[in-house]
């Protein structure tokens, strides 16, 4: 395919343009002069031959002079790497078909060289003194093969316990290695290292001499909060927190305390490499400047080994103002516009706080609601919210000696509310919380301690339930043909009344229909009023978690890591406190359930585990997979789990197979429009691989379902029985299309339902595998 394509396509295409004195004039008629230009890079000129090299595969030439160089290669890996010093490398080409041939390596690798005696040689004594310190734990150890790696390894070893140890000017390059075979009159394949530290290299005007390193320790830390090093002098506003010396260009904007909480580096202390890099993430966390300049300046005056650390800042503008604007198409609204403003205030109290207040409004027309009026923009949704963050723990205890200032830690206030107008049931909600946020100071272990989270949710049109759940209301209609003993309930084509409906309902619980308890009809229409109950009632949440999160990625590049969450998670405790101090007649509802401010509040512990792990296969190939458990139990004032609190199955991040909210619970055959439960297993595995460019494929399998336990579902279809219902796991499978935009990633995948767990045993795999049965999921990004 590769040769298929044309070398230089555009030029042919200008060949051809010049063959005829006329042709370039005649088509700059139809078209502009940079027009013929431009269509040498079109796909009718150059496209076919740029897809064929990028379909195909470029031919490798065999070339003595890269043979040669593969071999010199191959014998210094082997060498130097592996320790095999005796190795001999042969090559051999030979013919295998017509302009075809293949080369050999031949490796006779001999005997491998293993470390004998290891020694060092340190010219300052206080370099000597300092390496003794750490000597036990070298990376070079007797009976070991000889690696290469292995001595570049110990020199950053090395290097870095210098540096974090006061050696400011000591250099990985300042590590040489003496490597000698052991003499002996019958070869033993044994080798002596030595590691030699010479004195360092000072230029003292023409020459360079010879100079002991020496160890540094901190004379004065000083902090310039709005200047470049050139505006030293121009300071004209200064203070002194304890050790620390604070100028401004201007007037201080900045609390001293603040400023010398985000610095690691201490007066008498010894250089440290990391407390440089602490101090740098620091301020660069506190998203008030931009990223810091640390300056080191040899201390002069008095004679010692001191060094004056200067750390310059530079804000980031005070005030900011974000606008955006979007015009949206979704199954709720068949136009929509939303728009938002967030404004951000940095240092709102001297102390590096930043406020974030925002807001966001949609006006949206949908042809599916009553319209008397005719009005086309005839739902809405707009709410706010307000974020006050912290760069410190907020809190009256000091915790200082169990969340350290090197873990970066944050508190954030937050608050808002959102108000929906024909949406749905129309909901009122209110949010707030207060979060502490810290990590390790390598970033891979993130905490999230939610002191308290607060969401209320309010119903305001609780009459248009079954216009939103059709799946509810198609399931009742239908029944009501057969079982509806009042003619009242029906319109003149005998379909139920929406406004009726719940009216049949109470017809069929209180007996006044033919339907008996232990009839599956009975069963579903309670399982309806059921949900229609849970989904109606207005939510008092007030809750408490623990986040931990843990990733072994080093960087954007990385493709062989794992990432671990784990998260528990209680809610109602601190309301059951409050209601015991209310008369209970004012507390408890018609159900027994205690009640606050008028709402049944929930009460439950919930727990869920993650775990995702990446192999790097190469050549952009690798395998993902990913697994999670979650499950969420009611107990005192609740009976079961608030709709945002529980889980689902489906969906583009979950099992492809399944649409969202369209899988389980259990083997029920999702009876509702949105489908959830309290219990969760999930397992997703992918092999992900390239096709060309920037167009990626992955093949993929999805295990798991939800599942109802421990809480007021009684049907067995739904609930978690233990190991037997592992059967009902769903499995999905297909394959996925990602074209990478580099700053995002969209993701179309083709799943199919394997292993149906709504189908009768016996009849579950590969029933729904076909190509009109097909399930389409968009995403954005990779699902895991």
């Amino acid at each position: 395919m590769y040769n298929l394509a044309k070398d230089n396509p555009d030029s042919a295409y200008y060949k051809w343009l010049d063959r005829k004195p006329n042709r370039r004039k005649n088509l700059a008629k139809i078209l502009s002069d940079k027009q013929v230009d431009r269509l040498s890079q079109s796909f009718l000129v150059s496209g076919l031959s740029r897809t064929l090299k990028n379909l195909g595969e470029e031919p490798v030439i065999i070339d003595n002079k890269k043979v040669l160089k593969s071999r010199n290669r191959l014998k210094d890996y082997y060498t130097f790497i592996k320790g095999y010093f005796d190795v001999e490398i042969d090559t051999k080409i030979d013919s295998v078909g017509d302009k075809k041939g293949k080369v050999t390596y031949i490796i006779k690798t001999g005997r491998a060289y293993t470390l004998d005696t290891i020694t060092h040689e340190i010219e300052t004594p206080a370099l000597d003194t300092l390496y003794t310190k750490i000597e036990n734990k070298t990376l070079i150890k007797k009976g070991d093969v000889f690696n290469n790696e292995n001595l570049s390894l110990e020199r950053e070893r090395i290097t870095n316990y210098f540096r974090n140890n006061g050696v400011f000017h000591f250099q990985v390059n300042n590590i040489s290695y003496d490597v000698i075979d052991t003499i002996n009159p019958y070869k033993n394949y044994k080798l002596n290292v030595v590691t030699r530290i010479e004195n360092r290299d000072v230029r003292k005007g023409d020459t360079i001499v010879k100079e002991p390193f020496k160890v540094f320790k901190i004379s004065q830390v000083n902090i310039f909060t709005n200047s470049r090093k050139n505006e030293i002098d121009k300071q004209n506003d200064s203070a002194t927190y304890k050790d620390y010396n604070i100028y401004s260009l201007g007037k201080l904007n900045y609390k001293p305390k603040a400023l010398a909480n985000s610095v690691f580096i201490n007066k008498g202390d010894l250089y440290s490499d990391n407390n440089r890099k602490l101090t740098s993430t620091a301020f660069n966390n506190l998203r008030v400047f931009n990223f810091p300049t640390i300056e080191y300046v040899e201390d002069t005056i008095n004679g010692k080994s001191e060094l004056i650390a200067n750390i310059y800042l530079t804000p980031i503008k005070k005030y900011n103002l974000t606008a955006f604007l979007d015009l949206t198409h979704s199954n709720i609204q068949d136009f929509g516009i939303t728009g938002g403003l967030s404004y951000t205030f940095r240092n709102i109290f001297r102390g590096a706080e930043i406020l974030e207040i925002s807001g966001k409004g949609n006006i949206g027309s949908s042809q599916d609601l009553a319209n008397p009026n005719n009005t086309f923009f005839n739902i809405s949704e707009y709410g706010g919210n307000v974020k006050l963050t912290f760069p410190r723990i907020f809190f009256p205890l000091n915790t200082s000696s169990i969340i350290k200032k090197e873990m970066f830690p944050t508190t954030q206030f937050n608050t808002g509310f959102a108000i929906q107008n024909n949406i749905g049931l129309d909901k009122q909600t209110l949010t707030g919380g207060i979060n502490y946020n810290w990590s390790t100071n390598d970033n891979r272990n993130n905490f999230k301690f939610e002191l308290v989270g607060i969401n209320y949710v309010r119903n305001l049109n609780v009459g248009n339930y079954f216009n939103v759940y059709r799946t509810s209301y198609n399931t009742l209609n239908s029944l009501a043909q057969i079982y509806n003993v009042n003619p009242a309930y029906v319109d003149g084509n005998g379909e139920l009344i929406f406004e009726n409906t719940l009216d049949f309902v109470a017809d069929v619980l209180d007996g006044n229909t033919s339907l008996t308890s232990g009839d599956e009809d009975y069963k579903s229409v309670s399982s309806i009023f059921e949900r229609y109950n849970r989904l109606t009632e207005d939510n008092l949440i007030v809750s408490s978690s623990f986040t931990f999160n843990r990733s072994t990625k080093t960087n954007f590049t990385d493709r062989n890591y794992y990432n671990f969450r784990a998260k528990l998670e209680s809610a109602g405790n601190l309301l059951s406190l409050f209601a015991q101090n209310v008369k209970p007649e004012e507390t408890v509802s018609a159900n027994g359930n205690k009640k606050l401010f008028g709402i049944e509040y929930s009460q439950y512990a919930k727990g869920e585990i993650e775990y995702v792990k990446h192999w790097d296969l190469g050549g952009q190939s690798s395998i993902a997979i990913r697994t999670f458990g979650g499950l969420a139990i009611p107990y005192g004032n609740g009976t079961s789990i608030p709709f945002s609190r529980s889980y689902f199955g489906g969906g583009s991040n979950d099992n492809r197979g399944w649409q969202a909210y369209s899988l389980g619970p259990g083997r029920s055959g999702s009876q509702f429009d949105f489908n959830e439960a309290n219990m969760k297993l999930g397992f997703n595995s992918e092999y992900r691989f390239n096709f060309f460019g920037q167009l990626n494929g992955a093949l993929f399998t999805d295990i798991g379902n939800i599942w109802n336990i421990y809480d007021n579902v009684e049907d067995p279809d739904f609930i978690f029985q233990g190991i037997k219902s592992l059967n009902d796991l769903a499995v999905g499978s297909g394959i996925g299309f990602r074209y990478d935009f580099n700053y995002f990633v969209f993701r179309l995948d083709f799943g199919y339902k394997v292993h149906n767990p709504a189908r009768p045993e016996g009849d579950r795999w590969f029933k729904d595998v076909s190509f009109g049965k097909t399930v389409l999921n968009f995403g954005i990004n990779y699902p895991f």
